[in-house]
């Protein structure tokens, strides 16, 4: 059974049909990567699965279990995290603190301080910046501290939204190196990204969307040899 599936999912923004039957599958321990141009709705698919939109039809289910009439926070509880696009830390307030507020469906004390000692394993940086406020910090260092936020929670599907945004080239390396390390780890990801072709590089399977509609899905060795994949999002003529 997979872990997270979309079944039939319509979602709107006002009058506009944003998503139009959407469905997808991620098994455990897989990377899924979503592909498309601006506007073809995967970031919308990422807040429809995080109760940030609300479906108006399908299903979004979790192990099997319904979250499509749950509230956002109670999403979360339930282990899907979400890192948005453009980081969106709490920037008055410091390293470590933005990592605290990613734990706050936790109570116990010592698995917090854990949780942040695992981050702090995994950014380095951020250790050495714990007590700095979160709005000083660089574009990559925020995108860590973004990331450790969401793993504060112990998520069982990760829903990264455009990591690579903004990065210069040498960050967006270490960026999906961190990706690829918590895939090793088990983490299950759930992968929005422009960066196609990083994208199919490490993930396990992946979905095209185009205009609010899966029009293709494969392993992802096959999307990178796939002749349209290729010529619409790989730059290969």
């Amino acid at each position: 059974m997979a872990i997270l599936e979309l079944e039939n999912v319509h979602s709107y923004y006002g009058h506009i049909h944003a998503l139009k039957g959407v469905s997808l599958i991620v098994e455990e321990g897989e990377i899924v990567t979503l592909i498309g141009a601006n506007g073809a709705g995967k970031s919308t698919t990422l807040k429809t699965i995080s109760g940030l939109l609300r479906p108006r039809e399908g299903h979004i289910r979790l192990n099997g279990e319904d979250l499509s009439a749950y509230k956002a926070h109670d999403i979360v509880s339930k282990g899907v995290v979400q890192v948005p696009e453009g980081r969106r830390v709490f920037g008055r307030l410091t390293v470590t603190e933005n990592l605290e507020m990613g734990a706050y469906t936790r109570s116990n004390a010592s698995e917090t301080a854990q949780a942040v000692e695992r981050v702090f394993h995994l950014f380095p940086r951020l250790k050495e910046r714990h007590n700095q406020l979160a709005g000083t910090l660089s574009g990559g260092e925020q995108q860590m501290l973004a990331t450790g936020r969401a793993l504060m929670a112990y998520p069982k599907v990760l829903l990264l939204d455009e990591p690579s945004m903004g990065l210069a080239p040498v960050l967006v390396d270490s960026i999906f190196d961190t990706i690829k390390q918590l895939h090793r780890e088990g983490t299950t990801i759930l992968l929005v990204e422009q960066n196609a072709r990083m994208a199919l590089q490490i993930a396990d399977r992946g979905y095209v969307l185009q205009t609010g509609q899966v029009v293709l899905n494969d392993s992802a060795q096959n999307l990178r040899q796939n002749e349209t994949v290729q010529k619409a999002y790989l730059g290969i003529s």
